[in-house]
């Protein structure tokens, strides 16, 4: 399936295998994403960062952080869930740091080129289409 990235208005494929190989490469298996994202309401997750680059720092003694854009179901503000979140998403990445960054609130010099950059890991199937 093809359709338009909202981010930059160029087409990108969308299809489970994609999605699949963004996740493997973040060394998570899809299905927790899609279990982790249904269970917050998550509609959108989207990695960006260094973990997309070959500078991404598997250990050692300041190992990456993990910087990851979500966006929440219409009508579901997370308040101090966002802590849990962020935990949780913290274990399924090995005990990294987690940056959760929602699109909207993106520095406006940098949203590009983050929007541009970022891999979709998980979309909710009532988005997709």
């Amino acid at each position: 399936m093809t359709r338009t990235s909202r981010a930059s208005g160029e087409e990108t494929t969308s299809d489970a295998a994609s999605t699949r190989d963004r996740c493997e490469r973040a060394r998570i298996p899809s299905e927790q994403i899609a279990e982790f994202c249904r269970r917050h309401h998550i509609r959108r997750l989207s990695l960006f960062g260094s973990i997309l680059r070959e500078d991404f720092r598997l250990d050692g003694a300041r190992p990456s952080d993990v910087d990851v854009l979500v966006e929440f179901e219409p009508g579901h503000t997370p308040g101090w869930e966002i802590v849990t979140i962020e935990e949780e998403l913290s274990d399924l990445f090995g005990g990294r740091r987690v940056d959760l960054v929602n699109p909207k609130y993106l520095n406006r010099r940098l949203r590009d080129r983050v929007l541009g950059s970022a891999e979709l890991c998980y979309e909710s199937p009532n988005d997709q289409g």
